[in-house]
């Protein structure tokens, strides 16, 4: 009975060398079974197209990462019962996978601890398996184990210090696992040095701005050297903050990408390899198509893992609908603009919530929006709130001018009836601010802030607006009306007010944060490149003093070398100021 297709790519080989297939799959971390279903259905498929070698992701069995969850010994044990009841599934075409394995002792003749063994400690490793004919046949261990952004994983692992080196229908294929790949030396080396003339990477590696280049820099450095093929599969899809992209490839000994899967979409790359001597393969196409997706210009990349990382999070965490407060700004219009895509038109409720200090265009180009996005739409507003809190507050705030206090108000009143909403319907709240105002502060706690999750968290002011820009000019007409672009940034909180009123122009800013957040500049550095060292320093001290609302910020899609979160860990109270 033949077998429905999963991917399109795949289709039955008439014969030929050896045929790799990548999976590039989206696990659910915990999901065990779940993982494993879709690894069965997978490989069945690719052997039917032919593969001789199948490779699935990292941890492909119990998701990347689990963090916490590898300290539950329950949680161990069934990703390792589940690997098992994979390995009896798997005839006698190999299955290259991810897992945790719990180790029955240290030798520490192979390992080389990273953690402390004290009382209680799990000992794991970040393995790969290699199934075959009703087994496991053999397991790789992860010897460098990455330890910062948002990695940790020498809080649980063991690092293993062995090449493995397996036959695949004559050819000797290496194992390696990730961060194995990065950096000089190392286990792509040792698995050439041990006689491989392929090199397999599996990964869980997430997305940033400029991932792709680094990638293949450190992919050819090694093929180049020790004379070999490199196949990399990485997984796909959201977990909390971080993307995975896919872009799986495969590189030969010159540093050439002879194959490469989709981005941000789950794949099944097939590539026929007639390696014959160490080094002295070639990419034939028996059968099969020569697997190659064209890349993505770097803002539709940027794109393209905001819409996956908003889907996975909201479809991975059970909700049916989200809702987006349009203020008739750029930045709730790009979120709702995103949340579309992502959801379905049809899952998205747009909601206005206009004071006295909203201009009147801002409820045109709301509503205009809505209508070219097709989303539900829903005005509330808050004057009588307002009016209310004024009654209430009139006492203790006697004797005071209006000023930031009465402004943020506003922004808590729509945020309070925003979580009012979702608490009644079960929707998500898609809160709206970018990484420029994040990193100053320029927003509200329990206002603007508040939701489940901050789909442009990441995106600095200046990259919203070439996410719309890209985003009109793709189909038939645009989505972002031309006067929300063309608008001068504003909170709208007191009438005629403008966001330079408070920053430096986000030109300036962005250029500065991005210096002192993902490249630990200071501001002597700055000074010294020509930037005014009063902005500056004003600037150091705006992210300084918004540590505390950061902490309390919601999880949001990871696009830039360094976000806010795991990727920067500042303590809050602190005196250093350059």
């Amino acid at each position: 009975m033949p077998v429905a297709l999963l991917f399109p790519t795949c289709k039955r080989a008439e014969g030929g060398p050896v045929r790799l297939a990548l999976l590039q799959l989206n696990p659910l971390v915990g999901d065990v079974e779940g993982n494993v279903r879709a690894l069965r259905r997978a490989y069945e498929q690719a052997v039917q197209a032919g593969a001789r070698l199948v490779c699935a992701g990292e941890l492909g069995i119990p998701g990347y990462p689990p963090e916490d969850l590898l300290l539950k010994p329950a949680f161990v044990t069934a990703n390792e019962q589940a690997l098992s009841g994979l390995a009896e599934l798997v005839g006698s075409v190999p299955l290259l996978v991810g897992y945790v394995e719990r180790l029955r002792h240290v030798d520490p003749e192979q390992w080389r601890p990273i953690v402390s063994d004290v009382a209680g400690d799990p000992l794991l490793s970040n393995a790969a398996a290699v199934l075959r004919n009703g087994g496991i046949e053999t397991v790789y261990r992860k010897q460098r184990l990455p330890n910062y952004g948002v990695f940790d994983e020498a809080r649980y692992f063991y690092a293993g210090r062995q090449a493995v080196v397996v036959d695949i229908d004559g050819v000797p294929v290496g194992i390696t696992v990730c961060e194995d790949l990065w950096g000089g030396g190392g286990p792509v080396e040792r698995s050439a040095e041990a006689g491989a003339s392929l090199v397999i990477n599996i990964n869980a590696s997430p997305y940033s701005r400029g991932k792709r280049a680094e990638r293949e820099y450190w992919a050819s450095r090694h093929v180049r050297k020790a004379g070999v093929w490199l196949a990399y599969v990485n997984q796909v899809g959201g977990q909390d903050e971080v993307v995975f992209d896919g872009d799986s490839f495969v590189m030969a000994p010159d540093g050439e990408v002879v194959a490469r899967g989709a981005q941000f979409e789950t794949d099944c790359v097939l590539v026929d390899l007639a390696l014959g001597e160490r080094g002295r393969g070639e990419p034939v196409s028996a059968g099969v198509p020569r697997a190659w997706v064209p890349r993505l210009n770097p803002v539709a990349e940027v794109y393209a893992a905001l819409v996956l990382g908003t889907r996975d999070y909201v479809r991975k965490n059970g909700f049916q609908a989200a809702l987006v407060g349009l203020s008739g700004g750029i930045d709730s219009a790009l979120v709702a603009t995103v949340a579309a895509d992502a959801l379905g038109p049809d899952k998205v409720l747009a909601v206005g919530m206009p004071s006295p200090w909203s201009s009147p265009g801002s409820i045109i180009d709301s509503k205009a929006l809505v209508t070219n996005l097709g989303v539900g739409w829903l005005e509330l507003p808050i004057q009588q709130m307002m009016d209310a809190f004024d009654r209430v507050l009139a006492e203790p705030s006697a004797g005071g001018e209006p000023g930031v206090a009465e402004e943020n108000l506003q922004s808590r009143i729509r945020g309070t009836l925003l979580m009012t909403l979702s608490n009644k319907w079960g929707h998500i709240v898609l809160a709206t601010g970018n990484k420029s105002e994040y990193a100053v502060g320029y927003s509200t706690l329990y206002g603007d802030m508040a939701g489940g999750f901050a789909v442009i968290k990441d995106v600095p002011k200046t990259l919203v607006y070439e996410l719309c820009r890209w985003r009109n000019a793709q189909g038939a007409g645009e989505v972002v009306p031309r006067a929300i672009l063309d608008k001068a940034p504003s909170a709208e909180l007191r009438p005629n007010q403008r966001d330079t009123d408070s920053l430096l122009p986000y030109e300036m800013l962005d250029p500065i944060l991005e210096a002192a957040v993902e490249q630990d500049r200071s501001v002597a550095d700055l000074a010294a490149e020509g930037y005014d060292e009063a902005d500056v320093r004003d600037v150091f001290r705006l992210i300084d003093n918004a540590e505390y609302k950061r902490r309390q910020a919601a999880p949001g899609v990871k696009i830039t070398p360094r976000a806010f979160g795991k990727d920067r860990r500042l303590p809050i109270t602190h005196g250093w100021t350059g």
